[in-house]
């Protein structure tokens, strides 16, 4: 049910439509800033960012909590959303599976900070890890699949353990600034090419 404006009528549908925008854009912006700077970044550089008032960021999301962990819904729904759209317009499914690979990888760095942020909430911290895998490891095996029905890589490989190695090789990048996960992401994908495959 609507709630009713200060002159007692509905709220408009472009009134919502700005506001859904505008917390996408919050969320974009967040997800952003929180690559560069981590999820304890001031809001008044996400909200600078999103080009709004940190009044707009306070109002959709009330805690950092809250922001977080919006943020990384988003980011997950922007994965699991690519996998079918990757699949259908790359060259082969294992272009697809390696540019949402790339994907994958750019999320588990904007999550960077996340347990952190959320220590205070493992309930949160839980549910949030267990949609990730729910949300995702679908999509990782579809693309799997579709890049073994192709011949392009060998079967065997599990969702999970592709999702897993790939979070594992991502670990301590911040760390050294000598480390790059992504070369190491791209042996493991020849890695799985069958063999006689470029």
């Amino acid at each position: 049910m609507p709630t009713e404006s200060p002159t007692g009528k509905a709220p408009t549908r472009s009134k919502r439509t700005d506001a859904q925008r505008n917390q996408q854009t919050v969320l974009t912006a967040a997800a952003e800033v929180f690559v560069t700077s981590g999820v304890d970044a001031p809001i008044r550089q996400i909200a600078a960012r999103a080009g709004v008032g940190m009044a707009t960021i306070y109002r959709h999301f009330p805690t950092r909590a809250d922001l977080v962990t919006a943020v990384y819904h988003h980011q997950i729904e922007a994965c699991a959303e690519a996998g079918p759209r990757l699949l259908a317009s790359s060259d082969s499914p294992f272009d697809a599976l390696r540019q949402w690979i790339d994907l994958f990888v750019d999320f588990l760095a904007t999550k960077h900070g996340l347990a952190d942020a959320l220590q205070s909430d493992s309930d949160r911290f839980a549910t949030l890890h267990t949609y990730l895998v729910d949300r995702l490891e679908p999509v990782s095996a579809r693309l799997l699949d579709a890049a073994v029905e192709a011949g392009d890589i060998r079967p065997g490989i599990q969702p999970y353990e592709l999702m897993r190695g790939v979070g594992n090789l991502c670990i301590g990048r911040d760390d050294d600034p000598r480390y790059d996960p992504r070369r190491l992401i791209e042996l493991l994908l020849q890695g799985l090419r069958q063999p006689g495959q470029a």
